[in-house]
């Protein structure tokens, strides 16, 4: 059982061409929620500040201009595949002060609909909806005029089968596993002034998911969460008085050592045994991820060098934002993942209407490399601004 939930769960992760992939447990906390960022191609940790900054960047929060809001997205997910995997996300923020700070956080849950158990004979004995979720908590304050800081603390948890088990088949069993995790935010905004009006340089960092493994067996198991770094920049000038266009692009590198790696006890194959893997200490585990790679050769020939491979882990993307008066969104984004790491590839587009009150976001996913299951993935966002409802009630009173 422990084996087939595991393989439908890599699934999710990374395609299957993937030589030596990154897989952590719990790849939906990597998965863009909103649809500002998902138009964009999946970037965001450089942009100006919105109400989806906890999952990219929270620092981004000492920005805001408004005293608070919150959001509400939701992601119909591998639709291609199923029509029952979905994920949703919750955030918000309160700016209690310039001096004191602003307080957010934010709810995940991703669903994976309904699966069938089955025993080591493949005979079904149970049927379960596996589904995770993260509930998150941080603080962010400027401070310079031009820079913020923020850090978050998260609360993880995967509940694979609901608690359903073969009896007297302990090496089977599996359970529910939480961990703790910690994320270290950085954000940089500078204004440069241009005869055409202000633009802006930003510049931003989060290494997120800082915490200890997961486990679904009472830790016979240990497995990474996906801890990861992202590092971009971006820069928005103004046309007019009504037209402003954003470029923004990002790197991100998952500080998860792989299985085959040069530090493996094996060297026929470079590859960890489960109990070597696990054995492996998080914070170890994040510092070797920038130099565990073995290198391999292609199927036609080609020898990849270690430090080509570590490069090779590096996803990036590059976004377009264009506006309009500020309350007219036109969106385009490119992701792209090297073929031996997932081959994730993907151009996005999107749209967005803002108003005082409310704001709305979609965004659409078009695959660029074959059999990607990403394609046609969509996804909504709705947020409100409190400080704009608050307006509208009072001046109805």
């Amino acid at each position: 059982m422990k084996k087939i939930l595991f393989s439908i769960f890599s699934l999710f992760a990374v395609s299957a061409m993937a030589l030596n992939p990154v897989n952590p447990a719990m790849p939906s906390l990597t998965i863009a929620p909103d649809g500002r960022a998902a138009g964009m191609g999946d970037v965001g940790v450089a942009t100006n500040a919105d109400l989806n900054s906890q999952h990219w960047n929270p620092a981004k929060y000492a920005f805001m201009d408004s005293k608070g809001g919150i959001t509400a997205n939701y992601t119909p997910w591998l639709t291609k595949l199923v029509d029952d995997i979905n994920l949703a996300y919750i955030a918000g923020y309160y700016n209690m002060g310039d001096m004191a700070g602003t307080l957010s956080a934010s709810f995940t849950y991703f669903s994976m609909g309904e699966v069938k158990l089955v025993d080591i004979g493949g005979v079904d004995f149970a049927d379960a909806t596996p589904n995770e979720w993260a509930l998150d908590l941080a603080y962010s304050r400027k401070l310079h005029e031009y820079v913020s800081m923020a850090v978050a603390l998260r609360f993880l948890y995967s509940d694979l089968t609901n608690g359903a088990n073969l009896s007297g088949t302990s090496a089977q069993e599996m359970y529910p596993g939480w961990t703790m995790a910690a994320d270290v935010a950085l954000y940089y905004k500078q204004p440069i002034s241009l005869p055409m009006g202000e633009s802006y340089f930003g510049l931003g960092l989060n290494i997120s998911n800082l915490g200890g493994k997961i486990t679904h067996d009472e830790g016979v198991t240990q497995n990474f969460i996906p801890t990861n770094m992202r590092l971009g920049v971006s820069y928005e000038i103004p046309f007019d008085n009504y037209n402003r266009l954003m470029a923004t692009v990002e790197c991100n590198k998952m500080l998860v050592p792989t299985y085959y790696s040069k530090f493996a006890t094996n060297q026929t194959d470079n590859k960890y045994t489960q109990d070597e893997y696990s054995a492996i200490s998080s914070p170890k585990g994040w510092w070797q991820s920038f130099y565990d790679a073995p290198g391999y050769t292609t199927d036609d020939g080609k020898v990849v060098s270690p430090l080509a491979e570590e490069f090779q882990e590096v996803q990036w993307g590059v976004g377009l934002e264009y506006s309009y008066n500020r309350q007219f969104f036109g969106r385009v984004g490119y992701s792209h993942e090297n073929y031996w790491k997932g081959n994730r590839r993907y151009v996005t587009v999107g749209a967005g209407f803002h108003l005082s009150i409310f704001s709305l976001d979609f965004a659409y996913c078009i695959a660029t490399a074959p059999s990607n299951p990403l394609d046609q993935t969509m996804r909504f966002t709705l947020g409100f601004d409190l400080a704009g409802i608050k307006d509208l009630v009072n001046n109805r009173k």
